[in-house]
């Protein structure tokens, strides 16, 4: 499952490329930036607000490490560790794509609600427009009766 991961903070959803910060406890990841911002105000996970009182709790996390340190982190754990590991950053993953999953669908969700104000707008400009040029038919019906009236009378 190669997808990007973003950032968690809604004003910024930038693409996350090297590195990251990720709140462990809540399956929270942010961009160093959001992250020097936000924690230094707060101890708390800005996306759920669990508090963060490990020292472990907020990490920068390199999203691209080198086959070296991948083995060195690996090695001389027991394969039920590794897969306890395995399982946890599957399930890390999980979140975030049910996340931006839902994110998408609240911006889709947005722009219908956007998309049939402008159609009503639009509905309502077109029928204003076809009652004037209703009007403008009809007195153009009438002064040219007029005219034909009065040509006739002056015969």
């Amino acid at each position: 499952m190669d997808t990007e991961l973003k950032c968690n903070r809604l004003t910024c959803r930038r693409v996350l490329v090297d590195k990251a910060v990720v709140v462990r406890s809540g399956s929270h990841i942010f961009c160093v930036d959001c992250a020097n911002e936000l924690f230094n105000n707060s101890r708390l996970c800005p996306a759920c607000e669990i508090p963060l009182t490990e020292p472990d709790d907020v990490v920068v996390s390199s999203l691209h490490p080198s086959n070296d340190y991948k083995t060195s982190v690996l090695s001389g754990l027991t394969p039920s560790i590794i897969l306890e590991i395995c399982s946890r950053a599957i399930a890390f993953w999980q979140y975030q794509t049910h996340q931006e999953n839902s994110f998408q669908q609240a911006v889709l969700r947005n722009l219908n609600d956007k998309n049939a104000q402008l159609q009503k707008q639009l509905d309502n400009v077109l029928r204003e427009g076809q009652y004037v040029l209703n009007l403008y038919n009809d007195h153009c019906k009438t002064s040219y009766r007029i005219r034909q009236q009065t040509q006739r009378s002056a015969c």
